[in-house]
């Protein structure tokens, strides 16, 4: 993995409050990072998820952190406490987990960067509330009951604040953002494979401008 100092940035309050939508990115050359976060960065999207589910995520995070300082760069899948150290190595400054043990979330609170430990089931949050996490990522979000699952957890579990991903679109996103524990969704629409093929920043940025308006209904 490329190696290089970061710039010290300012610690992030909440990962749930940057924007509507955070882009769920999976990389596999590592030259397109920097451009395509600069394409998301430029249509409003700063909070960016590199997944680590490709060799070229952990050198991705290091390009995007050194040479995207408007990015808020960080890493998903993760699963060991070994990749969380890499990850924050690499310059993630936020960490994401489909899920979550003992031994994982003890890891990813080690650091002192905002993290988003996922949970599917009710029984999830409420041991995470009981360790003094409150922000959460809710995957797969459709899959695992989607709009009504996260309605019906509001009044038992107001403290409990949530990302949710997975199967999310951007027809889907604003039925989301109106919930009130709902802080932002994670997403792949606005990364379309075609685009990333053909290197299509400008439409990247489009894309990412259209999710970044996404606004609660009154």
């Amino acid at each position: 993995m490329t190696t290089s100092s970061h710039p010290p940035q300012h610690p992030l309050p909440s990962v749930l409050d940057l924007a509507p939508v955070v882009p769920v990115v999976v990389l596999d050359a590592v030259e397109d990072a920097v451009p395509l976060a600069r394409a998301l960065v430029a249509g409003g999207l700063p909070a960016i998820e590199v997944t680590l589910r490709t060799d070229a995520a952990l050198d991705a995070i290091t390009r995007i952190a050194a040479e995207v300082p408007e990015a808020v760069i960080g890493a998903g899948t993760l699963l060991t406490p070994e990749q969380v150290r890499a990850a924050v190595d690499a310059g993630a400054r936020f960490l994401v987990s489909p899920g979550w043990t003992d031994r994982l979330l003890d890891a990813m609170r080690a650091p002192g960067v905002p993290f988003l430990p996922g949970v599917s089931t009710t029984s999830e949050v409420v041991a995470l509330l009981e360790r003094g996490v409150t922000e959460m990522k809710f995957f797969p979000a459709e899959a695992a009951g989607g709009v009504p699952y996260l309605k019906s957890l509001a009044a038992p579990l107001p403290r409990a604040r949530f990302c949710p991903t997975g199967g999310i679109g951007a027809a889907s996103a604003p039925d989301y953002l109106t919930l009130p524990n709902v802080g932002c969704v994670g997403g792949t629409w606005m990364l379309p494979s075609n685009a990333l093929a053909a290197k299509d920043w400008s439409r990247v940025e489009r894309l990412a401008r259209a999710a970044a308006q996404l606004r609660v209904s009154a």
